[in-house]
């Protein structure tokens, strides 16, 4: 459970970025922002996993950049779901998921690992 909550800050905090760094990537409000972040964490744990196997030859072909785009559609099927959360298209969507990768795998190394130790 503290995992979740602590991936769900850090989402939190990479849509911020996205929002504040991506034209075309907004939020209403701050409650908005922390739903989005929980709710994407939900798409990613059930839809995306689903998107990667069917997508996986197109992954294959464009050595894994085809990733960016899955990213995006669940970033862009969050905003769908969630009112206050705008993503307008592709590429925004692209670009928040860049951001929310790299954001992600900065807390990721600077966060230890509890198994691995």
């Amino acid at each position: 459970m503290m995992r979740f909550l602590v991936q769900a800050v850090v989402t939190a905090l990479g849509l911020w970025l996205a929002a504040q760094f991506v034209p075309g990537v907004a939020f209403s409000d701050g409650l908005t922002l922390a739903l989005a972040a929980v709710l994407l964490g939900l798409v990613n744990a059930v839809v995306r996993p689903l998107l990667v196997i069917i997508t996986f030859p197109l992954t294959v072909i464009t050595f894994g950049l085809f990733l960016l785009v899955v990213n995006a559609a669940t970033i862009g099927l969050t905003a769908m779901l969630l009112d206050g959360f705008q993503v307008d298209g592709l590429w925004p969507g692209v670009g928040a998921a860049i951001v929310t990768g790299v954001v992600s795998w900065i807390a990721g190394s600077a966060i230890p690992d509890e198994k691995k130790g």
